[in-house]
């Protein structure tokens, strides 16, 4: 089985778990015998191409004369948007963005319509830009490629799947990772909500990351309960985690938050919660590595909260040094407000650390033995980390019994799940 797999990022380039997700279920499928042609916006040469082909849509050339494109073009809408909409972007690195004028929709169209075209491969002011003729390339590829099936990633490249659904007729998957709901809250993008739905409606299956984000597919955009498939996240075996362990320096236990700092992932109960933690247990510091929209926000409060001396801001962190961060680490804390699944704390219990999640997170469906807490009860979530604070034999037992759990988690079992959603779209269509 051959598949044409549309994704906006790939390993090492990434900005976030969508990357990593990528990664990690090619790898699984290749397990399978199912051969992934992976396009990206832009390839940097270093990937791990070991289970995949690249193809980096930077390179393909597209004619503009040709009426297949043309055609396509009348089909796709073309949108100019302000609003923080893109996942792993703050609203800081889009506050300068303004609708364009529509005397510079003509010159942005004839750009989009060259021949060769540099995709930026970053989510910057130019994006919708880059959306429109990734969706260009997908009906391009298809034209061309031999595959059996389409899989698209998130609803930065729905657009590209369903060109390459309308030229091919091949069967279309599209996985949720994500919606405008957890990114927003109720304040939804109506245009990136109606790509997302539109994605789905077209899709002939529909990959959820959890029954989470299956339930708001459901009850958000209408779509047939039938046609959706959970598929959990997995995350890739340990490499050397002893290793890993880095001095620390201080006597202080460590409580840490990982992730965009923006208000999806809750880090303002993260720092309320820390202030109650330290009135009762003052050998312990916070850090807080990430960035985004709600970072300085963040730090004013730590600061009026006079925890100054015991809150640490990292910025945001790559690969190793991650690791070496959780190493060092004796809680870790997801406070998410909305969180589709969550590999970070798969890869905190990996290293040997318990961990606190909020009840509103896809990977509490697959963690039994994680402590769950409502993401705004904040006593709560000051009471769970001050029991593993607190008591030794409370992370022990955490930290072993999640371990098993995670263990069980392979993208090998995860892939053999899509490969059976594949199975099911392809008879879905001969019928």
């Amino acid at each position: 089985m051959r598949v044409l797999m549309f994704g906006w990022e790939f390993p090492p380039h990434i900005a976030g778990g969508l990357g990593t997700a990528c990664y990690g279920l090619t790898k699984g499928l290749m397990k399978h015998e199912v051969e992934v042609i992976f396009v990206v916006p832009k390839a940097y040469g270093d990937e791990d191409q070991s289970a995949v082909r690249l193809v980096n849509a930077s390179d393909i050339v597209v004619d503009p004369n040709d009426t297949e494109f043309k055609g396509l073009w009348d089909r796709i809408k073309y949108m100019e948007i302000s609003s923080n909409i893109i996942p792993y972007v703050s609203s800081e690195e889009f506050e300068d963005m303004k609708i364009r004028e529509e005397l510079n929709k003509h010159r942005d169209e004839q750009h989009v319509l060259s021949r060769k075209y540099e995709f930026s491969g970053k989510y910057g002011p130019r994006l919708l830009e880059e959306v429109s003729r990734y969706a260009l390339i997908g009906s391009a590829l298809a034209a061309k490629e031999n595959f059996d099936i389409i899989h698209a990633h998130d609803w930065l490249t729905y657009p590209a799947g369903i060109a390459a659904k309308n030229v091919s007729k091949k069967p279309l998957i599209v996985h949720i990772h994500a919606t405008e709901f957890d990114r927003s809250g109720e304040n939804v993008n109506p245009d990136i909500y109606a790509i997302e739905k539109r994605g789905m409606e077209e899709a002939d299956c529909v990959i959820s990351v959890s029954n989470f984000t299956r339930n708001i597919c459901i009850e958000k955009y209408h779509i047939d309960p039938n046609k959706i498939i959970t598929v959990h996240n997995a995350i890739e075996p340990a490499n050397n985690i002893e290793s890993q362990m880095a001095e620390r320096h201080i006597d202080d236990k460590i409580v840490t938050f990982l992730g965009r700092i923006t208000f999806q992932k809750g880090p303002e109960y993260f720092v309320e919660a820390a202030r109650k933690v330290l009135d009762r247990y003052p050998n312990v510091r916070f850090v807080m590595a990430g960035s985004g929209d709600m970072q300085q926000k963040m730090i004013r409060r730590v600061a009026k909260l006079k925890m100054g001396t015991k809150f640490h801001f990292t910025g945001f962190l790559k690969g190793n040094e991650v690791e070496k961060l959780l190493a060092m680490t004796d809680v870790f804390v997801m406070p998410s407000v909305s969180e589709p699944f969550g590999i970070v704390p798969l890869e905190a219990i990996r290293s040997n650390v318990p961990v606190v999640i909020s009840k509103q997170s896809g990977v509490s469906e697959v963690l039994k033995h994680a402590i769950k807490v409502d993401f705004w009860d904040v006593n709560a979530l000051a009471d769970a980390i001050y029991g593993l604070l607190a008591y030794p034999k409370l992370p022990e037992v955490a930290t072993r019994e999640g371990k098993s759990e995670v263990e069980n988690l392979k993208w090998e079992n995860a892939a053999l799940k899509v490969k059976q959603v594949y199975e099911k779209a392809l008879k879905l269509s001969f019928n």
